[in-house]
């Protein structure tokens, strides 16, 4: 079933905006429901292009404080463009687009869920990056298809200073990662300030040495994994760096899908298998895969996701922040190259 939605550009100040709040295991979403630009009814790539390059406010009015803060995912429900889909969706965050978010995802079929939009069942969802299928059960789980990932390379070495070299894989899980394994700070909330400067070091060195994923894409993710902190619930505990330096409160879908694509090539996880990601708060996504053409995967990330705020933004014409005041980290990623 198609999913009706009016996206109406409000131009200056002084209309409003609609939103719905979840949280999937710990990391927020904000589903823009009405008053966002009208942005065609092309494919989900150009009309994220189009919200990047011509209604950036809505992004910053959304995600930016004094209404939201560093670690908020914006989603803009859109009607979709391919016709099987019940919706289209553009993610984005602090700093700028997303190409693809697994708990964004997740989040997205709560609020539909909410609103009374979908029931249980596979739901098919559009999004720049192609179509994802979210599967949404009973219980509120929801099992995410994601885009096909895959190992891009293995054991890239990057010197970190004040750390040395550090080894990673690069992969693509719908956002380009650079994953490490046991190097750094310990995984452990109690290391946050820690594993934030250090995965942060990566992502500047990663740009200074031209690391990057297939035809130059710039690897805006970094995940360094640890041991879990209960072997019963988990495999393997992650942090996640994100664009915007701020760290994933979920187990990061598109992370997982990563590491599943990683897992995969080197023969430790064989097609079916569940792997049991816990993120820095000790929730977890459970992920499996399925093997593709040419060495990629089709991976499988479920998850839950809860509804905990409805809203009205006015965009008062008086309000010098009514757009959002500009994010620092805004700015240090648009001086991440230069800076290095």
């Amino acid at each position: 079933m198609s999913f009706p939605v009016s996206n109406i550009d409000p131009g200056p100040p002084g209309k409003t905006l609609r939103v719905i709040d979840s949280h999937t295991e710990g990391e927020p979403t904000r589903v823009v429901i009405a008053g966002g630009p009208e942005l065609g009814r092309g494919p989900m790539s150009e009309r994220a292009r189009r919200l990047r390059e011509e209604h950036d406010w809505l992004r910053q009015a959304v995600c930016n404080e004094p209404r939201g803060h560093d670690a908020m995912v914006g989603a803009l429900l859109c009607a979709p463009h391919e016709p099987d889909c019940v919706c289209g969706v553009i993610f984005f965050n602090n700093v700028s687009n997303l190409n693809m978010c697994i708990h964004g995802t997740i989040g997205l079929v709560a609020t539909l869920r909410h609103i009374g939009r979908i029931g249980t069942g596979i739901h098919r969802i559009d999004t720049p990056v192609g179509v994802v299928t979210a599967t949404a059960s009973d219980d509120g789980e929801v099992e995410v298809a994601n885009v096909p990932s895959w190992r891009h390379a293995a054991g890239v070495p990057v010197e970190v200073p004040g750390w040395g070299i550090i080894t990673g894989d690069v992969a693509w899980g719908g956002n380009w990662f650079f994953l490490i394994e046991n190097q750094g700070p310990a995984v452990g909330f109690a290391q946050l300030d820690a594993l934030t400067e250090f995965t942060w070091a990566v992502r500047h060195a990663l740009a200074a040495q031209g690391i990057t994923g297939a035809d130059g894409g710039e690897i805006d993710h970094v995940e360094t994994f640890g041991p879990p902190g209960d072997p019963a619930l988990a495999d393997s505990r992650n942090f996640v760096m994100c664009p915007g330096k701020a760290y994933d409160r979920s187990p990061c879908g598109t992370g997982t899908s990563a590491k599943l694509a990683c897992l995969a090539t080197a023969g430790k996880l064989r097609p079916g298998e569940i792997l049991r990601q816990a993120s820095i708060l000790d929730t977890v996504f459970r992920g499996r895969f399925e093997p593709l053409p040419g060495g990629k995967i089709l991976p499988r990330i479920s998850g839950r996701a809860w509804v905990n705020g409805e809203g009205t933004y006015f965009l008062n014409p008086d309000d010098p922040f009514a757009h959002g005041i500009p994010s620092a980290a805004s700015s240090l990623t648009e001086l991440l190259p230069q800076a290095l």
